[in-house]
């Protein structure tokens, strides 16, 4: 594909025109391994890279591709490119200025080693108690009280409706 984008721009820059498709399915066979099918492929995938330019007019399209194109764009690119680097260098020193306050009293002693090692034990701890209380908290009396307080009303909901059946069965129990 590479190949065949080069031939096709290789046209565009040596004949500095403008072409229809048709005449550059007419132009690229020539060229050994380019099909006229291929071409349209090809000129869909430059033009879709911003390589190639594109118009519409009346019911034809035109595609050309003028060297001074390629240079404003590879500029832009080269200045974007600039722009991001020096960015990115900008970056970097303030970062490597942070890095070095951040080592500022910061020596690598017996103490500060061995609090390191303290706080990762605690830290495993406090994970570790966290998923016992969790385990228990089916015994949390909060807990156990809200169960109990919907067991409650549970049970004067059931005792309402068969109540309700126990009435109704009475009134009606001459018709049996």
């Amino acid at each position: 594909m590479k190949f065949f984008q080069h031939f096709i721009m290789k046209i565009f820059k040596h004949t500095k025109d403008v072409f229809q498709l048709k005449d550059l399915e007419k132009i690229a066979p020539k060229e050994k391994g380019i099909t006229a099918m291929s071409v349209k492929e090809v000129l869909q995938s430059l033009v879709d890279d911003g390589m190639v330019d594109c118009e519409r007019i009346g019911t034809s399209n035109y595609y050309w591709a003028f060297p001074s194109k390629a240079l404003h764009a590879r500029k832009r690119k080269l200045e974007v490119l600039e722009s991001q680097l020096s960015e990115g260098s900008q970056k970097h020193a303030s970062l490597q200025k942070s890095i070095e306050k951040a080592k500022i009293g910061r020596c690598e002693t017996e103490e500060r080693t061995r609090l390191a090692k303290e706080l990762s034990s605690l830290r495993d701890q406090r994970e570790q108690l966290k998923a016992e209380v969790e385990k228990y908290k089916d015994c949390d009396p909060q807990v156990v009280e809200e169960i109990r307080q919907a067991n409650k009303v549970a049970k004067e909901a059931a005792n309402r409706w068969t109540g309700m059946y126990h009435n109704n069965t009475d009134k009606h129990s001459h018709l049996l």
